[in-house]
């Protein structure tokens, strides 16, 4: 078989792909641009819910952009999720009469951390929306809570999931998320299709109506998911409120990861769950992944340039800086290490987190997501 065969049999397919690619992140980013706040009537009552493992440092960051806030009415929830950190002391000692503190052990052997820690917030919660933040979250301007719900009610839908800021360490590999939250999942169709499959959810920013939550209890529902907003986007969507995606850039910032191994980690743990979770489905999109970014660049140079502006245009929107697109290359070459060390982790059953382990036989049907590799969209 000649080299000259191989292009002629693979370019036709790729070409294909790339311009589903640009048409997925064009109609993205109009669909992002084209949305409008609309202020309610009456500002309903906020319980943001927040896990809590060993995020002491992240929570003397949130806390005070939560305090300062100027929204009239909201609660925060944050579940102590075990920590061996001085997360406690910081709850306890956080100046923030909204705070309340709850203090947890090791879930339930059924449940996954996060899942369990915001299950718990849920119970207590009061609020007519449950925001559900990651810890690493910041808010950043006093006003976010109010624009925030503004363009929630502008969407006219029960559920939506932020796009926030990202930043932090690890920027090569971080990048890759806006990058396949962007090109992979055509959002407009996410409320226009009946397909569960055309849904997710971003859980380290996300929003529902409090009696939407307790209708039908998404994390109960996928308490041992790992992928657990990707499985309650799809979950959510099948029972009739599929999520809307705000761009929040200007509101949250996540800071992700303090450094490149805690980053590797954090992704190792989701991203062969999101390549389909079992090795047939695996070995089937790695596959994928390999001739789109590795192989296609050396048949064509067009492969190349189209790579290249695909990530120029991802990294400028989620606010990258400019040596991160310069470096695509080593970004994609590292997002394929990435895979295929996770998947061999996950294979021998050595994936933890944050001292825990990661269940590596987690549901493979709601863990397969049309969303790329390497977006950690829960961090367990």
């Amino acid at each position: 078989m000649t080299i000259e065969f191989l292009r002629l049999l693979l370019i036709p397919p790729l070409a294909l792909a790339h311009a589903a690619f640009w048409g997925i992140l064009v109609a993205n980013l109009t669909y992002l641009r084209r949305q409008r706040s609309a202020a309610p009537e009456a500002w309903p009552s906020i319980s943001i819910c927040i896990p809590a493992r060993n995020e002491a440092e992240n929570l003397r960051r949130l806390l005070p952009t939560l305090r300062d806030q100027d929204y009239p009415k909201f609660e925060v929830l944050v579940w102590d999720d075990g920590s061996v950190d001085e997360t406690w002391d910081v709850l306890e000692t956080a100046d923030n009469p909204r705070l309340t503190p709850l203090k947890g052990a090791d879930p339930p052997a059924e449940w996954v951390g996060k899942v369990h820690a915001l299950y718990q917030c849920t119970r207590r919660a009061s609020g007519d929306c449950y925001l559900f933040l990651d810890a690493d979250a910041e808010l950043l301007r006093p006003d976010a809570l109010r624009r925030l719900i503004a363009r929630h009610a502008g969407t006219h839908t029960t559920v939506s999931s932020g796009f926030p800021h990202l930043k932090g360490a690890a920027l090569l590999l971080v990048s890759l998320v806006p990058h396949a939250l962007l090109r992979s999942l055509p959002w407009p169709l996410v409320t226009r299709t009946e397909s569960p499959s055309l849904s997710a959810l971003n859980g380290q920013c996300w929003l529902i109506e409090s009696a939407v939550y307790h209708a039908h209890e998404p994390h109960a529902a996928v308490k041992d998911e790992v992928l657990e907003d990707v499985a309650i986007g799809r979950y959510l969507k099948k029972q009739g409120h599929p999520p809307t995606l705000l761009d929040v850039q200007d509101l949250v910032a996540v800071y992700m990861y303090d450094g490149f191994g805690d980053a590797w980690r954090g992704f190792r743990k989701n991203a062969y769950l999101l390549l389909g979770g079992t090795p047939g489905r695996f070995l089937l999109m790695y596959g994928g992944f390999v001739l789109t970014w590795l192989v296609a660049p050396l048949l064509s140079l067009w492969f190349l340039a189209s790579l290249y502006g695909l990530k120029l245009i991802t990294d400028r929107a989620s606010g990258m800086p400019v040596f991160v697109t310069l470096l695509a290359p080593v970004s994609y070459l590292l997002g394929l290490a990435l895979q295929l060390d996770s998947a061999v982790h996950h294979w021998i059953d050595r994936v933890s987190w944050k001292g825990r382990s990661v269940p590596s036989s987690a549901r493979a049907s709601s863990a397969a997501t049309s969303m790329e590799a390497g977006a950690p969209e829960s961090e367990g």
